[in-house]
């Protein structure tokens, strides 16, 4: 057919078993990723006449330029391998759910011999459990507070508790009896780690044990006349049951479930899930998700699963992202439970509840309330989704209409063929022309794009320190000589039989539509030039911090945009992120010279006894400060090393 795309395979070559599929751009890149139990057909609908697609589609299957599959041996194992390529490449045609906010959560940090309480908004730190999340700070921090009447835990970062151990003495919160003070040896670790565990198992609904056994010292503090115990017994009780009772009890105590709702538009949904743990609402999360594709909604739904519970799947014995097998089944916030409530059954459920109990090793449910008290409450769920969708909506129409606005103006200002999608800022650090850094930053949409910043080494250094245009020279040189490397890579792949290699690899896969460099006229026409020495045809200005003037290549005067337009408003914000991100990068670069510096001066002193030095000691001022004994009991220094080591600070002092 003459309107359908020449990559059509012949349908002879695609396999009628399960598989995963994905479809590739021109330079490499995975747009989109799906799964189907039988290939041959699930293929054939993409390649249909185009004005018989759907629009979205229609613009995946265009912008493709090959399609790629993999068979697997049942459609479990096709929807784990989906999710893992959507993960790795984060395909721009599939449906990806985001957070709708900020969410604070209780962490308790296991791992640490005295375990420390505090509150935070990662979720990422292997051997941490974390409780929640929460709606509001405030309310985090009521918690925390109630929790450590009863169960003194520290909640000082390991900076405050070293400091504090090393001068023998607590800080204020040991002094008030907030804290247990375990940093001068107040409890032993022991008593402390129970402590810890009380507070886990407390967090996670089971109340009951711990009251229980309260009432019963109090009691027995009572009997023997101790009635200063028995107080302090009576008020750790008092703050728990405030704790208990600020959780309410929806459903019975053995019920641990998931109640989703959600509330959608023509153009975004809201999904809003209930973290029911143990009959009680432990915590509460939204995300959204553009819906203008026109996606049917059970379809959503699968993908929306995939994605929430998707970073417990189990690879090779660990479970993503970087925490263990203990941390889940004490985390209820994060745990898969026994039931999965929907306000309509997802596509494939049953594959999915499969897959849910494989990854949680016990079985799973996905159902549907009809009446009751699972279907009141997911009720309440739908009414703070449609609260969340209109607050969100509310928000959102400022800002797309600003970055929307601002993209518009610098394609009009600029006389660019089309607006900049995708906006590259560049700059350079230094001290005096030393540890030379440069940065580039990446907006995409008008919005910044972190994980595609790059930092880059500079490997000449300037005659003259005050002048970086060499500098940029080198960074706008190796960033689209390596993109024109990974695009023709990209080609040889596309054009060969075999499997793309691993795509993670490819940095700067993604050409930019507007380059934007920190100075004036002459920094600009030397990015220019090392642009069309590389044959980069790429647009380029500069931004000049005096007056914010934006210069062309090659123009005699710069361009003026209104003081209050978006466009001015994007390029400062780039820029100062560019130089944020510069700034960071030169002073780890510059910390670490000035640390090696001092160490490698000591003959027959490598990088492998230098950080054993490092890390015995904590820092270079308190292995400067140590004696020749202290040094030799690091592993792998010998008197001989630690003598000479003790003599190089004494002579440089």
């Amino acid at each position: 057919m003459a309107d359908c795309v020449p990559y059509r395979p012949a349908p002879g070559d695609i396999p009628t078993s399960p598989g995963v599929y994905r479809f590739l751009d021109k330079n490499g890149r995975v747009i989109y990723v799906g799964k189907a139990i039988n290939l041959r057909n699930r293929l054939a609908n993409y390649f249909q006449p185009l004005d018989s697609l759907h629009p979205r589609t229609r613009k995946m299957v265009t912008t493709a330029v090959g399609v790629k599959w993999i068979t697997v041996a049942n459609e479990l194992e096709a929807l784990s391998l989906e999710y893992s390529w959507i993960k790795e490449f984060a395909p721009r045609f599939n449906v990806m759910f985001r957070d709708d906010k900020s969410y604070p959560y209780l962490a308790l940090t296991m791992a640490e011999e005295y375990p420390r309480i505090h509150i935070t908004r990662e979720r990422k730190r292997a051997n941490t459990c974390y409780f929640g999340p929460y709606t509001q700070v405030w309310a985090v921090r009521e918690t925390m507070d109630l929790l450590r009447k009863a169960f003194p835990l520290r909640s000082c970062t390991k900076g405050v508790f070293n400091r504090s151990q090393a001068l023998g003495r607590p800080c204020l919160e040991g002094y008030i009896d907030k804290c247990a003070a375990p940093c001068v040896g107040r409890i032993s670790s022991t008593k402390y780690s129970h402590l810890a565990e009380q507070v886990r198992a407390f967090l996670d609904g089971k109340t009951e044990p711990i009251t229980s056994q309260l009432r019963q010292e109090m009691s027995e503090a009572a009997a023997r006349l101790d009635y200063e115990q028995a107080a302090k017994t009576r008020d750790q009780l008092r703050a728990l049951e405030t704790v208990r009772e600020k959780n309410a009890v929806v459903l019975d105590e053995s019920i641990d479930a998931d109640v989703f709702a959600f509330a959608k538009d023509e153009l975004e949904m809201i999904m809003q899930v209930f973290y029911v743990r143990a009959g009680r609402i432990r915590g509460e999360r939204g995300w959204v998700v553009d819906t203008s594709e026109n996606t049917e909604l059970p379809e959503m739904l699968e993908a929306f699963l995939e994605q929430v519970y998707g970073e417990y799947q189990a690879m090779d014995g660990q479970i993503a992202p970087a925490m263990s097998v203990d941390d889940i089944a004490h985390t209820p916030i994060q745990a898969i439970p026994a039931q999965v409530l929907m306000p309509l059954l997802p596509a494939h459920s049953p594959v999915l509840a499969a897959w849910l109990s494989q990854i949680r090793g016990k079985k799973v449910e996905i159902k549907v309330p009809r009446r009751g008290a699972k279907y009141s409450l997911m009720q309440t769920a739908a009414e703070n989704a449609q609260q969340s969708l209109r607050l969100h909506k509310s928000k959102r129409v400022g800002d797309l209409t600003q970055r929307s606005e601002a993209l518009r103006q610098l394609q009009e200002y600029l006389d660019l063929p089309e607006a900049p999608l995708r906006i590259e800022g560049y700059d350079i650090s230094h001290t005096q022309g030393t540890n030379q850094v440069g940065s580039m930053v990446v907006f995409e949409d008008g919005a910044p794009l972190k994980r595609a910043y790059r930092t880059f080494n500079i490997k000449t250094t300037p005659d003259d320190s005050s002048d970086d245009t060499k500098a940029m020279n080198e960074v706008l040189t190796r960033r689209f000589l390596r993109l024109k490397q990974e695009e023709q890579e990209a080609q040889d792949e596309l054009n060969s039989a075999e499997s793309p290699k691993d795509l993670k690899s490819r940095r700067f896969s993604y050409p930019p539509d507007l380059v934007v460099v920190d100075g004036g006229a002459p920094q600009v026409n030397a990015a220019h030039k090392a642009l069309l020495e590389v044959g980069a045809n790429v647009s380029v200005i500069g931004l000049a911090k005096r007056l914010e003037e934006v210069w062309i290549p090659g123009s005699d005067f710069p361009v003026i945009l209104p003081r209050t337009s978006p466009a001015l408003y994007l390029l400062q914000y780039l820029r100062d992120e560019s130089h944020r991100f510069a700034i960071g990068a030169h002073r780890k670069k510059r910390g670490k010279s000035v640390r090696r510096s001092a160490l490698d001066k000591v003959p027959g002193l490598g990088k492998v006894r230098q950080k054993a030095l490092l890390q015995h000691f904590g820092s270079l001022k308190r292995l400067k400060a140590a004696t020749i004994e202290e040094i030799a009991e690091v592993e792998g220094i010998g008197s001989a090393i630690a003598k000479q080591i003790f003599q190089s600070f004494a002579d440089s002092r």
